[in-house]
């Protein structure tokens, strides 16, 4: 009995550690403070964004079109199911956009959210030290403690996640969560 007790009370800190977590980094929002801003990667199905990574772009796009000093770092490799590069795929979104590549910044080497930033650190100018991360707003929480391990100060822009996905997604985050506090990465 003692088990069972001591086992549900683990899985209850658990689930209110992480959503406290994942809930509390959307309250750092960004205010164009910084001129770095990292769109982290997400699935691209063939050579087209999946919704999730759509929903990234969409608020980038709207990010970078208010704070025209904003670079946007790009940042995601190739999946063996994906057809080009999760950055690639963001430039070619954004550049239908109209949004000027002289404003993009290419990572298209990485395949996790750490080395997306440990990445993007080779690639901005030396001396920078806060950066803006934009990504799906449940990834938010795991995505800035990374960038702290990775040296940056953070604010963010917690892109809306697709609600045929939410729940296992937010889910796995939790997962993934707890698995970076106690690994790091």
């Amino acid at each position: 009995m003692v088990v069972i007790l001591v086992g549900t009370f683990m899985v209850f800190l658990w689930w209110f550690a992480t959503g406290h977590a994942m809930k509390d980094a959307q309250l750092n929002r960004a205010d164009g403070s910084y001129s770095i801003a990292v769109v982290l990667g997400a699935k691209v199905n063939g050579t087209t964004p999946s919704l999730a990574l759509r929903y990234r772009l969409e608020s980038a796009l709207s990010y970078a079109e208010s704070h025209p000093d904003v670079t946007l770092v790009l940042s995601g490799g190739q999946g063996e199911d994906e057809g080009i590069s999760e950055a690639q795929a963001m430039v070619n979104f954004l550049s239908a956009q109209g949004f000027p590549e002289s404003r993009m910044i290419v990572e298209d080497r990485s395949t996790s959210t750490y080395e997306n930033l440990v990445n993007t650190k080779k690639l901005i100018p030396q001396g920078v030290t806060g950066i803006t991360l934009i990504t799906s707003d449940y990834h938010l929480a795991r995505a800035g403690y990374l960038a702290e391990k990775a040296g940056y100060e953070w604010d963010g822009i917690p892109a809306k996640t697709p609600k045929v996905v939410e729940a296992k997604v937010r889910f796995r985050e939790r997962l993934a969560l707890l698995k970076t506090w106690v690994v790091g990465k």
